[in-house]
């Protein structure tokens, strides 16, 4: 039970940086990253699963790896994003954090190109 351990750690973060915040609130942001790393690699032995079944798979359904691995970057960049966003809000950042969702939906965008034009060249060669 993965979850179990997730939501522990999860909540036992939550109550040290809680104290953290009353006593030294400099070192309550370091709590809080450790405890996203932490989480993070519980579940990374999940995550490679889930890449090398979905590398499987577009092998199988001989689609492009290329655009796979695209895929899994930009998968990647929108969970990080995501982690730095919450670290920021949660101290109190929210400008660094508005600017660095910005930056990750550009990144996102402009990775997504190669994708977006294949999908437009597929359209226009099935429309008569």
């Amino acid at each position: 039970m993965e979850i179990i351990k997730i939501v522990g750690i999860g909540l036992i973060s939550l109550v040290i940086i809680m104290l953290l915040k009353q006593y030294k609130p400099e070192f309550a942001i370091y709590a809080s990253i450790l405890a996203g790393i932490i989480i993070l690699a519980l579940v990374m032995d999940k995550l490679t699963g889930i890449i090398n079944l979905i590398n499987s798979i577009a092998s199988k359904a001989s689609v492009n790896t290329k655009f796979i691995a695209l895929l899994m970057k930009i998968t990647g960049i929108a969970f990080l994003s995501e982690f730095a966003v919450s670290i920021c809000k949660d101290s109190g950042e929210s400008a660094i954090a508005s600017k660095i969702e910005l930056g990750s939906k550009i990144v996102i965008i402009s990775m997504s190109i190669p994708i977006i034009t294949s999908l437009l060249e597929l359209i226009i060669k099935i429309l008569p």
